[in-house]
């Protein structure tokens, strides 16, 4: 698995990731000004490993 970064069509930053087969499973769902803060959003996420998950 592995995060990519790129600016969409309106020079945001975003990111997603990728699993080993080369397809899209998370993406940023939003886009950054500035590239410190897409960075800073990844590093939520792979900082969420143990939020527990709540079925409703």
């Amino acid at each position: 698995m592995a995060y990519h970064i790129y600016k969409d069509s309106v020079g945001h930053w975003r990111w997603y990731l990728s699993a080993g087969n080369n397809r899209k499973i998370a993406n940023s769902g939003e886009g950054y000004f500035n590239k410190s803060d897409c960075l800073a959003a990844i590093n939520l996420v792979k900082g969420s490993g143990a939020t527990p998950v709540y079925e409703t």
